[in-house]
């Protein structure tokens, strides 16, 4: 099957929605992502609002360098972004984090993958952060952790952890062919059981729990990097209940793939959530319509298998990706980190990100050279999220030997926007699994309440809709427990917490 996206003609858009950034005002001290082999890969960022400022701020992995943790200081929405670094215990080996409320306080805490013992870290809510791992029964492990995601499976009071780990260190024969296993961290009254093994791995650079066919039963997606597992690996999807692998017997083709980072957003309008996949070479997005994936063609626009100026013709390594209106004109637009793993030969070597601006018959066209986003780091880690309140998505791109990049969205003439927090009494506070769909004339965008995906990183943050040129819209939310919540008018341009009925 062949197909572009189905999008509405009468969608309006914006007039004058030019996209455009600049940088942040420079860090006291530049964060870099640092270190050698062992940090070729990981390099995320955590965005979370640690202070309940409203602003949200940064946990920054920092390989063999320390982490950072990031205040935000913007002043007012609008107004130059700032951020002041907070004084925190040194930690090193860091790959990525992923901010959730793992013990339903209503303060975030962090999941921490590092090279060696993971972390949790509880939150106090005013940006201070203390190691809960052995206070939850937490299993640290001391493998090369690259891959994260969490959910809250039903009746239970605490999440449910995935973590994938990349190359076994410690393998004699390896790195080819080493690939390490992964784990299950479920829980056991307020804390965690020893983790369940998933086996065999091969290499998992991305996970992401989701409920791809809206029955009520998510799965879980792993993302793999066939550099190391040579042969017999591929994309991976496991049921959480009972336990266990798809395979080509059940449904799941396998296709590999140099796997790095896995994106997830409805771009059709037909409810379900398509999936990006960024590797080396060809960008892989996959078109869901609730049975099945089907590829995007090469028309599509989304592949960005080469870098889109300069003369380096070879292949392009995407890392993150990551979805959102950056014109909030109702279209998804997509961001791809890019960068040589570090000096591999048969990739390019200058291989600027990727600002890929959905236009209205659904085909994605370059945009990070007129936006102004045009940097040739290495990037790994990235996100997309409103930094200072103004309704416009801006940038943070964690870069490896370089330093990290904070980028404002300036763009002139952009929609109308909501931006939605869903919220729930116990333990699952942030409503994850949740479904919040909002609706203008013609059309409803939706959006799941997701923890994991990207490469390293992870947000706990709104959800943020653009609407083009509509000043009213509708929202209901479908909650984990399976709730439906009536349609309700809400109010355009503002950040809304929503709880159930």
């Amino acid at each position: 099957m062949r197909y572009l996206a189905p999008l509405l003609a009468l969608l309006p858009q914006p007039l004058g929605a030019e996209v455009l950034f600049r940088p942040a005002d420079p860090l006291p001290v530049p964060h870099i992502y640092s270190g050698e082999w062992e940090h070729f890969v990981g390099g995320g960022v955590a965005i979370l609002d640690c202070n309940g400022s409203g602003r949200p701020d940064l946990f920054v992995a920092g390989g063999a360098g320390p982490a950072a943790l990031l205040i935000n200081r913007t002043a007012a929405p609008g107004d130059p972004l700032r951020f002041e670094p907070a004084e925190i215990a040194p930690i090193t080996g860091v790959t990525g984090a992923y901010p959730l409320d793992i013990d339903g306080d209503g303060h975030l805490d962090l999941a921490v993958l590092r090279v060696g013992p993971n972390l949790l870290l509880r939150g106090n809510g005013d940006c201070r952060f203390e190691d809960a791992s052995d206070a939850w029964g937490f299993h640290r492990g001391d493998a090369w952790s690259t891959a994260f995601s969490a959910t809250w499976e039903q009746g239970r009071a605490w999440p449910t952890l995935a973590i994938g780990n990349y190359v076994d260190r410690r393998a004699p024969d390896g790195p080819f062919g080493a690939c390490d296993v992964n784990e299950l961290h479920r829980p056991s009254g307020k804390g965690f059981a020893p983790p369940q093994i998933l086996s065999p791995g091969y290499c998992a650079l991305s996970m992401l729990i989701s409920d791809w066919q809206r029955n009520g039963r998510p799965q879980l997606r792993i993302s793999n990097d066939r550099h190391y597992y040579i042969r017999g690996g591929y994309e991976e999807m496991w049921r959480l209940e009972p336990l266990e692998p798809r395979g080509s017997d059940d449904g799941w083709p396998l296709i590999s793939l140099w796997g790095m980072g896995i994106a997830s957003r409805d771009i059709t309008g037909n409810g379900f959530p398509d999936v990006m996949l960024t590797s080396m070479g060809d960008q892989l997005l996959q078109f869901n319509d609730g049975t099945h994936y089907v590829n995007a063609p090469y028309e599509q626009g989304s592949a960005a298998q080469r870098p889109w100026f300069g003369d380096d013709g070879r292949p392009s390594t995407g890392w993150h990706a990551e979805f959102g209106d950056v014109n909030n004109d109702g279209l998804a637009d997509l961001f791809i980190a890019k960068g040589n793993v570090d000096q591999m030969p048969s990739n390019a070597m200058k291989d600027p990100n990727n600002l890929l601006i959905q236009e209205g018959d659904g085909r994605f066209a370059e945009r990070a050279d007129t936006a102004g986003v045009a940097s040739l780091a290495r990037a790994r880690g990235a996100g997309l999220a409103d930094l200072d309140g103004d309704g416009r998505l801006d940038l943070v791109v964690v870069n490896r030997r370089a330093p990290l990049e904070i980028w404002q969205n300036v763009s002139s003439g952009t929609g109308n926007w909501v931006a939605v927090t869903p919220r729930m009494e116990g333990p699952n506070r942030n409503a994850v699994g949740a479904w919040v769909e909002l609706r203008t004339a013609g059309r409803t965008q939706v959006q799941e309440v997701t923890v994991g995906g990207g490469h390293g990183s992870g947000q706990a943050g709104p959800l943020h809709f653009g609407l083009g040129d509509h000043d009213n819209a509708e929202l209901r939310v479908l909650w984990p427990d399976g709730r439906l919540t009536d349609w309700h008018v809400v109010p355009v341009n503002q950040s809304l917490q929503i709880a159930p009925d």
